[in-house]
């Protein structure tokens, strides 16, 4: 039917205006301050259940013996941490408030690690999950080193050593990345018949992920709304994320495609943790950075929305929307 083809065309931006309207259709209504509390209360238990469970169906897909290393990984790896020292030096050698946003803005969606729910959009794309995964898993150990070297030289603090910055952002990030894939591989090798159930219904990982997805951008939006920023600032902001997001994903494919995995490649740069950034530009560093995180997960969603599209609807291919 047309309507369903819409839909699944058009999953991602949906979900985008979804979560968008959610927000301001939430702020409107004419609830209780406690309600709102706790509905703003139940979004960090909801939405690491939610990618929990897309996590483990995407991983119950995944082999083992298909996570292999291969040669992009270890470019991309030196691409990041390469660039994100790029701009941690440029930081130190500029004294204008405005351009010290912009770098660290920047070099925040540069160490930020690869999305979990990558895995799901790189299936989709046809890519190969497993050595993105293996990524996945680099870039996260990657940044958890990163972040605590780069974060003093750009915002120096008595109370926030190496080890404290470490042990919190490996507290944050392992559980929902390690314990999904350790029970896929347990359901994998115990319960092969329910391996079969929760891989019967191909796209359910998808699915997941857009409402996920939804309650992420709704996040964002309160964010954005409640910054206390000028335009000026703001457009900074906005700016320098969109030029480190185009720069990760030609990044990714250009270093993919020499390897047969441009897409793999493209996704593990490119699609970033955005929940994890705002966390860490709230907590270590201007507190305004915490908008690049945010305005990321909109440009790194609305590129791949435009390349499931372009991969639903080839140039060239008739229409059928029966």
């Amino acid at each position: 039917m047309k309507v369903k083809r819409i839909v699944k065309d058009w999953a991602l931006p949906l979900s985008m205006v979804t979560g968008a309207l959610s927000y301001f259709v939430c702020r409107s209504l004419p609830l209780a301050p406690l309600v709102r509390e706790q509905l703003r209360e139940s979004i960090p238990y909801v939405q690491p259940t939610l990618i929990f469970c897309m996590l483990t169906l995407t991983f119950c897909r995944i082999k083992p013996s298909d996570m292999r290393l291969r040669g992009w990984q270890g470019w991309l790896l030196l691409f990041q941490a390469g660039t994100a020292a790029l701009f941690c030096l440029l930081h130190q050698s500029v004294r204008d408030e405005t351009a010290r946003l912009l770098l660290q803005s920047t070099m925040l969606c540069f160490l930020c690690p690869t999305a979990t729910a990558a895995a799901v959009v790189t299936t989709k794309l046809g890519g190969n999950a497993g050595t993105l995964t293996a990524y996945t898993l680099l870039i996260n150990l990657c940044a958890a080193l990163l972040f605590p070297t780069f974060i003093p030289l750009v915002n120096p603090t008595d109370d926030m050593n190496f080890w404290l910055s470490f042990r919190l952002i490996v507290c944050r990030v392992f559980p929902l990345l390690i314990f999904p894939l350790l029970v896929a591989f347990f359901i994998r090798h115990a319960f092969p018949r329910l391996l079969h159930y929760l891989t019967a219904i191909p796209d359910l990982p998808f699915y997941i992920w857009t409402v996920s997805l939804s309650l992420a951008i709704a996040v964002t939006t309160r964010i954005i709304v409640h910054a206390d920023v000028t335009f000026t600032a703001c457009l900074v902001i906005a700016l320098g994320s969109a030029l480190a997001c185009a720069l990760q994903f030609a990044a990714g494919r250009m270093v993919g495609r020499h390897y047969g995995d441009n897409i793999s490649a493209a996704q593990a740069c490119g699609q970033k943790n955005t929940v994890l950034a705002i966390w860490v530009g709230y907590t270590f560093l201007h507190p305004l950075t915490a908008l690049a995180g945010g305005f990321y997960s909109i440009w790194h969603n609305v590129y791949n929305s435009y390349q499931l599209y372009r991969k639903a609807r080839p140039v060239g291919s008739p229409r059928n929307d029966n």
